[in-house]
C-alpha cells in the first residue's frame, strides 16, 4: 500500500534496469508556490507537466470565467488579456530559471520581451499549455527564453522573454 506522499510524488515508476531521475519532472501548484513569489490574482500557472533542468518547462493554465480580469475584458465577450498570457509564459520560465545552479534566493524579473505575436484569443474554458525553453544564459544574471502558448494544439502566442536576476 502506498502512502499519499508516494502517490503524489513527481517521480515516475521505474523498472530495475531504468535509472531513477534525480529531479522532479512535474510540479503541483503547491510546489510552484515554493519556487515563485506570485500569488492570487497573479499566480498564472496551475501545474508543470514536464520539466527538464536547465532547459525547459511545460506548464498549464486552466482559464476560468471566475478570474477577475474577465469582469472588464470584455463584458459579454471574455478574452484573456495578452499581457497575462505572456506573464503566464514568464512564470513557467521562472520555474526553470529559479532552479539553475547558483540561483538560490534570487528573484527573476522581466528584462525585455521581443517578437511577441498573438495568433488567436484565449477564452474561459481553454487549457493554455505553455512551453518555455532556455535559449541562453549570460553570466548567471541574464537569461533569454523562447515561449509558446497553445490551446488544443493550436499556437495562440509566442515570444522571446528576457530575465534579469535581482539579488
Amino acid at each position: 500500500m502506498s502512502t499519499t506522499a508516494q502517490v503524489n510524488s513527481p517521480t515516475t515508476l521505474q523498472t530495475p534496469e531504468q535509472e531513477t531521475p534525480t529531479h522532479p519532472t512535474t510540479f503541483s501548484v503547491e510546489e510552484i508556490q515554493k519556487l515563485l513569489p506570485h500569488r492570487y490574482p497573479f499566480a498564472l500557472v496551475d501545474r508543470i507537466i514536464d520539466y527538464v533542468p536547465g532547459k525547459k518547462a511545460v506548464g498549464i493554465k486552466n482559464v476560468t470565467v471566475n478570474e477577475p480580469h474577465f469582469q472588464g475584458h470584455f463584458p459579454g465577450r471574455p478574452i484573456m488579456p495578452g499581457v497575462l498570457i505572456v506573464e503566464a509564459m514568464a512564470q513557467v520560465g521562472g520555474v526553470v530559471m529559479t532552479q539553475m545552479p547558483g540561483m538560490d534566493g534570487g528573484l527573476f524579473v522581466f528584462a525585455g520581451i521581443d517578437k511577441v505575436r498573438f495568433r488567436r484569443p484565449v477564452v474561459p474554458g481553454d487549457r493554455l499549455q505553455m512551453t518555455v525553453e532556455l535559449l541562453r544564459l549570460r553570466g548567471r544574471r541574464l537569461g533569454k527564453m523562447h515561449g509558446r502558448a497553445e490551446v488544443d494544439g493550436c499556437l495562440v502566442t509566442e515570444a522571446e522573454l528576457m530575465f534579469s536576476l535581482l539579488e
